[in-house]
């Protein structure tokens, strides 16, 4: 039988590489001399793993350095997992459980606080303690129902703020002040970094992608600061008698208040021709529907675990967010790969939490991956102990735990990574 070899990839090998990543998500298999050359200055090829067999690439696993905010806006250090595949010839051959152990192991070395990823499927990553964290919601909205009125001027805000249409290298340099202050304030935003800007403006363009400028539009407050951000497209579809029927699809809306945020969909609302709008990815409490006048005209068509989020140091990431309410608890994180596991006294207060080991009498038993659910406030502790999922030894703890580790707002991460 033909040995295995999983290992860090050489430069030499990043085009087969590509051709097994592209295998996997069922593109096009082989990448253009072009597009190896344009990705390689962006890529780490010491957290690349690949699995060769005869020499030929059957498996693929990168990562890159991340920041996540948690709960009360404070950022830890993530390992952040991408570009996931094995090739259907080499399924169910423990492939990925070696690469994923071996990345873990080198993040919790390196002193990151947790993994993330977007799942693709999700019964593959609960085995190796990830947990749905952050859940996405898209909605479609039907303009003519919404109840906001056409021959009504371009929307504005109550404190005197306005829209204006700008291009990708305004935005370029507008977005990542925009998007720092808005992750200082949102839990489950991740960190974007200078490539991600230029890609998504056109400054900088993968070769052979097919880059379609979209419509950049900002909000302005009444003292000039930019506090919202709107990137969409639309189709040209017209119906019988030449009648209007145009979808926009919005790729990013974010804002740092309300205001821009009621503004930027009311605008989008009001651009002529648009009959439909596509959201994009949204928090499941999003605003959007109660910004409308009908709310009844945005339709729920999507509501999916997103991000999933695995804990390595549970001292660092219980201590690292907020808590609404003050409790204590003793928690007994079991972990099969013995990253994470131990018993952990969690002493949380309004000016702040301490996280130790301890051997004191847990209050609650649970995996990892339920650690990582319950991480950014989104998950009902009581709903995983019905569930099964956590054990309540002490009576009441579950319910004492729920309040302490809920935050009052939906967690949301608007980005695939």
């Amino acid at each position: 039988m033909t040995t295995l070899d999983a290992r860090p990839i050489a430069e030499s090998e990043l085009h087969d590489w590509l051709r097994a990543v592209n295998t996997g998500f069922l593109r096009a298999p082989t990448p253009s001399d072009e597009e190896v050359a344009g990705r390689l200055p962006y890529l780490d090829l010491a957290r690349m793993q690949g699995v060769f067999d005869a020499g030929r690439c059957v498996a693929t696993f990168r990562s890159f350095a991340q920041e996540l905010t948690v709960v009360g806006g404070a950022t830890v250090p993530t390992d952040a997992v991408t570009n996931v595949t094995v090739s259907p010839t080499h399924r169910r051959r423990g492939l990925l459980s070696r690469m994923m152990a071996t990345d873990l192991a080198a993040a919790k070395e390196r002193g990151e606080v947790a993994a993330t990823l977007i799942a693709a499927e999700y019964p593959i990553y609960g085995r190796y303690g990830f947990g749905p964290a952050a859940w996405t919601a898209e909605w479609e909205i039907d303009i003519p129902r919404t109840g906001l009125a056409a021959n009504l001027p371009v929307p504005s805000a109550e404190d005197g703020g306005r829209i204006d249409l700008v291009d990708g290298a305004e935005v370029r340099k507008l977005g990542p002040e925009l998007h720092d202050r808005l992750r200082a304030r949102q839990h489950g935003v991740v960190s974007r970094g200078a490539r991600w800007w230029d890609l998504v403006t056109g400054q900088a363009l993968f070769p052979n992608d097919h880059w379609t400028e979209p419509f950049y539009a900002v909000y302005r407050a009444a003292d000039g600061t930019v506090d919202g951000l709107l990137v969409y497209r639309a189709d040209d579809h017209w119906g019988d008698a030449k009648q209007p029927l145009n979808r926009a699809t919005v790729r990013s809306l974010i804002a740092t208040t309300p205001a821009a945020e009621r503004a930027l969909w009311h605008f989008l609302c009001s651009v002529d021709w648009i009959t439909t709008i596509r959201t994009g990815h949204r928090a499941p409490d999003d605003l959007l529907p109660l910004l409308l006048p009908d709310p009844r005209a945005a339709r729920v068509v999507t509501h999916a675990d997103f991000l999933w989020v695995r804990i390595l140091d549970v001292v660092r990431a219980l201590e690292a967010r907020t808590y609404a309410v003050p409790g204590s608890l003793v928690l007994d994180i079991h972990d099969t790969a013995g990253l994470a596991a131990g018993r952990f006294h969690l002493d949380a207060t309004q000016d702040g939490a301490t996280c130790t080991p301890t051997t004191r009498s847990a209050d609650l038993a649970m995996d990892v991956r339920e650690l990582g659910t319950l991480y950014l406030g989104d998950e009902s502790v009581l709903r995983l102990a019905a569930l099964g999922r956590v054990e309540e030894l002490t009576p009441g703890a579950a319910a004492r735990a729920d309040a302490v580790l809920r935050a009052g707002r939906r967690a949301w991460c608007p980005d695939v990574f």
